[in-house]
């Protein structure tokens, strides 16, 4: 069966050559002028990914994230002509799992959704069960709790977590985790893990400014501890 993206841009040129591009790599495309239409398609019949673009007529690409990211999942890649940096991480702190930027290059882009669907789907776990100071994880049912409360943690964020587990007490650099958790290296920010790192940092931490399991190892990445 094939993956279903839900494509979110004003302009219909854009969304016309995305289209094309992305159906010729076997992808069923929907599509979306704003971010109400966008939001009621999302309800209607939820996507594989969203691609979003940061500049919308009724509301930014933040605020659509945002608002996806109250009810789904959804793996969501902004897409945006901005490269500051401001805007980049604003982007992910608002729940959007990777970025792109405009111009385009769809074979670039086609990669990155591979990685992101990669990134989604089941894989084969060294265990099945984390136990981490107070947080359990359950792979099999994409779950952490704490204290028996399940904590929500969108997909990226969970697979994360599993492979900071999977190697507790370990050091993971930035390039292990592009590499595991997003898929892909040479073309990878580490701003993404930072990012990624902060928020869920704010799930799964008593106090998030200081937190006991996912420390920083200055210079080198992060590990987990329990």
């Amino acid at each position: 069966m094939a993956h279903s993206l839900l494509l979110v841009d004003d302009e219909p040129r854009i969304r016309r050559v995305l289209r094309l591009a992305l159906e010729d790599e076997g992808y069923e495309i929907f599509e979306a002028a704003n971010g109400l239409d966008a939001l009621s398609a999302l309800r209607r019949e939820p996507p594989d990914v969203v691609l979003l673009d940061l500049m919308l007529p009724d509301r930014d690409g933040f605020t659509v994230c945002r608002e996806i990211r109250r009810t789904s999942d959804v793996p969501v890649i902004m897409v945006t002509a901005r490269t500051d940096s401001h805007d980049v991480v604003a982007g992910l702190e608002a729940g959007a799992d990777d970025y792109v930027t405009k111009p385009l290059v769809a074979k670039e882009l086609s990669a990155r959704i591979r990685a992101l669907l990669r990134r989604v789907e089941p894989g084969t776990p060294v265990q099945e069960q984390f136990v981490v100071g107070d947080l359990e994880i359950d792979v099999p049912a994409a779950e952490v709790a704490r204290d028996g409360a399940v904590l929500p943690l969108t997909r990226t964020e969970f697979k994360l977590l599993v492979e900071l587990a999977s190697l507790e007490g370990r050091v993971c650099s930035r390039e292990h985790l592009l590499s595991k958790v997003w898929g892909y290296g040479y073309f990878g920010d580490s701003r993404i893990v930072d990012v990624h790192i902060r928020r869920l940092r704010l799930k799964i931490e008593r106090d998030p400014a200081s937190p006991k399991h996912l420390v920083t190892a200055r210079g080198l990445g992060y590990r987990l501890v329990s």
